[in-house]
């Protein structure tokens, strides 16, 4: 098996000392990947080809970046087949959601490519005679991404196009878990024609992680840096990049809420609710994991929404003939059904699923599910989805906003006016009315509040994440001063 190089100053290298790592395929147990195991030097050294390289990327113009970056989106697609199968193997994905990742993240690169004429500045004016004051908007410097494995292609695109696009050098982390999956994107931005060290790839063994990623945050050099992941990780995260005074966008956990209110069309929230619960094996951060359900419709929403449960079958991701596939190790499938039981236990009613055959898992309804119960509270990040009922709007609201988390909201109701009211009470950084959890365009403002994260990526929203705004003014006249 080929050892997946290092990235840096465009060149690819074996890690110091040679030493590698290996990712396995949940499913069968076999070494899905042998990759590199970078160390603190080799991180210290992509951040200084990163360096170097910023000065002369930084300059290029918008058409140069915007030439790029559209040539990258066609090299990603290029590796649709690659990617499918790397995703395959390194994690138990699905063909249809390794093809939906190739295409939104593609779409990513293009938004991108679109945002680099975008970069504006504003004329202030000044109260000092014959002086012009300036908003200008310039790259950041060097940027420190980090992306993670279940939405692989999408979330690792995502943490470097914009900063690219800004005129920002690039050194991407990639996941332990899905390393070559992640390699395939390089492959694709590299063969778009970007500059040696404008990008570069650290990966690493599990147990190097904190260290690395010290050292980069703490190097001169890196002046931003992104992060998509859990808030337990998303903590350090931000204590070390407070610590080195450097600004960090963090898009973690959720718990995402989906209301159906009493007037809502049943029909189409359970379709919404079984995608936004179920797809990736409930392995997204938007994964719809509660329904807080009016009482008026409960008993026919839940119905309905068992009956599309149980027609949700699990299988080999290989075979291609089921809409779930792997979660992501056994470890996960064992927490995730501690927590079922545990549910089931306090008087929570089993509605579907419920079971799992070593890393296959299958789709789990619950009902009746209370505060006393951990999967009230706790992130599955599994396929279960959790049923309360509620009498009132207010009671809805009141649900719906009991979590630490933030990210991404939806309310299902025939009066759109009413469920706007009900959104805008809604504490997270996206909701949508009549419509899944489970949302993204590359040109949103995407990220959440609490625990959640802060900063957004996508469109002019990210542009404000990696430029830095400067005041420059050009002075003219017979100034007079005090001394």
């Amino acid at each position: 098996m080929t050892v997946l190089d290092l990235l840096i100053a465009g060149e690819k290298r074996a890690a110091e000392g040679g030493r590698t790592f290996s990712r396995k395929n949940p499913l069968t147990g076999k070494v899905a990947t042998e990759a590199a195991a970078a160390s603190t030097g080799d991180a210290v050294a992509a951040a200084d080809a990163a360096a170097a390289a910023f000065p002369a990327w930084s300059e290029t113009g918008p058409g140069q970046r915007r030439a790029l970056l559209m040539s990258a989106a066609d090299a990603l697609e290029a590796r649709k087949a690659d990617i499918t199968d790397a995703m395959a193997a390194e994690l138990g994905a699905t063909a249809a959601w390794a093809g939906f990742n190739v295409m939104l993240a593609a779409g990513m690169l293009r938004e991108a490519a679109a945002m680099t004429t975008m970069i504006k500045g504003e004329i202030i004016p000044s109260n000092r005679p014959g002086s012009m004051a300036m908003a200008i908007r310039q790259p950041a410097g060097v940027v420190l991404s980090m992306a993670p494995w279940n939405a692989p292609v999408i979330l690792g695109v995502r943490s470097i196009a914009m900063p690219l696009a800004c005129g920002n050098t690039v050194v991407m982390k990639s996941s332990e878990l899905s390393p070559r999956t992640h390699a395939l994107i390089v492959e694709a931005m590299q063969d778009g024609g970007l500059p040696p060290g404008v990008l570069n790839v650290i990966s690493n063994a599990p147990e190097d992680a904190a260290g690395i990623v010290e050292a980069l945050i703490g190097h001169a050099a890196v002046r931003r840096v992104n992060f998509t992941g859990s808030t337990r990780v998303g903590r350090i995260i931000a204590k070390l990049a407070a610590e080195n005074l450097k600004p960090a966008l963090l898009e973690l956990g959720g718990k995402a809420p989906m209301i159906v209110l009493d007037d809502a069309d049943l029909d189409k929230a359970v379709a919404a609710a079984a995608f936004g619960a179920y797809m990736n094996q409930g392995q997204i951060c938007m994964s719809t994991e509660r329904l807080v359900v009016h009482e008026a419709v409960a008993d026919a929403f839940v119905a309905k929404l068992g009956e599309k449960v149980r027609s949700m079958a699990v299988g080999d991701p290989r075979e291609g003939n089921t809409p779930l596939g792997c979660v992501v190790d056994k470890g996960a499938v064992d927490r995730i059904l501690s927590l079922v039981r545990e549910a089931e236990d306090k008087g929570a009613t089993l509605v579907a699923g419920g079971q799992a055959d070593g890393v296959l898992m299958e789709a789990t309804l619950l009902d009746h599910v209370t505060p006393s119960m951990r999967i009230y509270t706790e992130e599955s990040f599994g396929p279960t989805a959790s049923i309360v009922r509620v009498g009132s709007i207010d009671e809805a609201v009141r649900v719906a906003n009991d979590t630490e988390y933030g990210l991404s909201a939806s309310v299902f109701g025939e009066d759109a006016v009413r469920a706007m009211a009900v959104a805008r009470r809604i504490e997270s950084g996206i909701c949508h009315i009549n419509g899944p959890t489970v949302h993204d365009e590359a040109q949103m403002p995407f990220g959440g509040v609490k625990a959640s994260g802060y900063g957004r990526f996508g469109g002019t929203a990210a542009i404000e994440e990696f430029t830095t705004l400067r005041w420059i003014t050009v002075q003219d006249g017979q100034p007079h001063y005090p001394i």
